[in-house]
């Protein structure tokens, strides 16, 4: 019954693994398969290469995650001071060829710079939460590796379960004989004198039929050699005539079949003829 829980646990184990999806499957950060900065952009910040990329490593670790996660950041923080760079400028150059000319007051700059802080605190807001959100995905990310780990080694060791029950119970089986028959030996030991004499005596009598039957297979033993021996010998004559024989019986098939004749049958007309006079000589047919 144990032997049978375990070979059904393991096989709802590997039907909800194919249900949930491959429980081997790797995990990446998302590829960036296009370049952030146009390679015609000059002003842009070259970003730093990477020696690697996580999405084409087979078995990304937590330091190698950690690595192209701080590459990321760097990557889209470049980018941002790029993109306001960028924005700044084109507002600025159509301020000043703009018919007429748009000119910012100390009054704009003051509520702008109001907006900004107002914009900047709320960011900062953002900011926390997804400070908090990442920390808790990590958190999270962390227990799920490590159950995940576990899951794999119980699997492991549940696949491996019936065998060890296997063994267990055969070797059980054979400690069971043993007993039995240690209590048999005992039992057999403890016998009183004239019993023990009885069972000496018809163990001996045992003994002696053996070795006159030992003795009698030995001086047997090599007559049935030289039978044996003869038989093979008259085997391998045998095997020779037989594929004589069917080489011809091949060969004469062929010539039957193509028309040729092989002799046989003049052979058979001669030997009863032959028969017919000998019969007439003898004067059987009357």
């Amino acid at each position: 019954m144990t032997d049978v829980s375990h070979t059904d646990a393991l096989e709802k184990l590997k039907a909800l693994n194919q249900e949930t999806g491959n429980l081997d499957t790797n995990l990446a950060i998302v590829r960036i398969s296009e370049p952030i900065f146009s390679p015609d952009d000059n002003s842009a910040p070259t970003p730093s290469k990477r020696n690697s990329d996580v999405s084409t490593l087979d078995n990304p670790t937590p330091a190698s995650l950690e690595a192209d996660l701080t590459h990321y950041k760097e990557l889209f923080s470049k980018l941002r001071f790029s993109y306001v760079e960028q924005v700044t400028k084109e507002k600025f150059l159509r301020a000043i060829v703009g018919d007429p000319p748009l000119v910012v007051g100390h009054n704009e700059n003051v509520e702008l710079e109001t907006q900004s802080a107002e914009v900047k605190a709320e960011l900062r807001a953002h900011k926390e939460e997804v400070r908090v959100l990442t920390e808790e995905m990590e958190k999270k990310g962390r227990d799920l590796s490590r159950r995940y780990k576990n899951v794999q080694l119980q699997m492991a060791q549940l696949s491996t379960l019936p065998e060890s029950i296997e063994n267990l119970e055969s070797t059980i089986a054979g400690l069971r004989a043993k007993q039995v028959a240690n209590m048999d030996l005992s039992s057999s030991q403890n016998l009183p004198l004239p019993a023990t004499l009885s069972l000496l005596s018809e163990r001996e009598a045992e003994l002696a039929a053996l070795d006159r039957q030992l003795a009698a297979v030995q001086n047997a033993l090599p007559r049935k050699t030289r039978e044996a021996e003869t038989i093979e010998r008259e085997l391998s004559v045998l095997e020779k005539r037989k594929s004589e024989a069917v080489v011809q019986a091949r060969e004469a098939k062929r010539k039957k079949q193509e028309g040729e004749s092989d002799g046989l049958e003049e052979m058979g007309r001669w030997y009863r003829s032959a028969e017919e006079v000998l019969k007439g000589l003898v004067g059987v047919g009357e």
